[in-house]
């Protein structure tokens, strides 16, 4: 059984996320051979050397998790896209390439944060060039950690102004997304990234792919997704069920 999550947007101010992934981890994650997450695990990070209380916490759960025997992996997203080696090493996850091509024994899938093919939106897309850029990541984290913090907090108020001006991510552009679904073979497509919950139908060459796209997390609600290796399924973790 493979589980699929993304928008997690794990931080101290969302006392209620953080607990239902801890349960999610503690629970079906457990029963599960791998999990991964699809980007935007946390709110917001500007290094590894993170140390207060509530990281260690979520690095603690995680490597439990995987000393159990489940495989995990984390993709960055828009928002960790500075998570390190160091981080996955104390985690206990391996950090995966966007996109990346996911081959098991019954299916297919390529799986992506979602955000590279939101070609509507210039000013979104400059922003990912430019925190995407090796170079100019390096140059951030080297910067003193206050500094790195103050760049965290700028996001996180950037992010919440638009929501109060009722922006929302665009979706996926439609060319681009047929031109990457032919390109990774017509497989299934699981993204997050736009936080709309749904399953699409896309009709590429005369082929038929499912594109699903993971909802982002809430106070009292997680999404994600379930492949037991014959169908997969939306699943959703709520603080009632836990």
């Amino acid at each position: 059984m493979h589980l699929f999550a993304s928008d997690l947007h794990l931080s101290p101010r969302s006392p209620g996320a953080t607990a239902l992934f801890l349960d999610f981890l503690a629970g079906p994650v457990r029963q599960a051979e791998a999990l991964y997450i699809l980007g935007d695990l946390f709110e917001v990070w500007v290094g590894d050397d993170v140390a207060d209380a509530w990281h260690r916490n979520i690095i603690a759960a995680l490597r439990q998790t995987s000393d159990a025997g489940v495989r995990l992996y984390v993709m960055h997203g828009n928002r960790d896209f500075a998570l390190g080696e160091a981080f996955a090493a104390a985690a206990g996850v391996q950090l995966i390439p966007d996109p990346f091509d996911l081959h098991l024994p019954t299916w297919s899938f390529v799986l992506a944060h979602g955000d590279a093919l939101c070609l509507s939106d210039p000013a979104y897309l400059a922003y990912r060039a430019k925190v995407r850029d090796p170079a100019w990541l390096a140059r951030m984290l080297k910067k003193p950690r206050w500094l790195r913090t103050l760049l965290g907090r700028y996001i996180r108020w950037r992010s919440s102004r638009n929501k109060r001006g009722g922006q929302t991510y665009a979706d996926l552009s439609p060319d681009a997304t047929d031109d990457f679904l032919r390109t990774h073979g017509y497989a299934t497509f699981i993204h997050g990234h736009t936080h709309q919950a749904a399953t699409h139908d896309h009709i590429v060459d005369g082929i038929h792919v499912e594109r699903w796209v993971l909802g982002d997390w809430h106070e009292d609600r997680g999404d994600y997704l379930r492949w037991d290796g014959e169908r997969l399924q939306r699943l959703s973790i709520t603080a009632a069920a836990v």
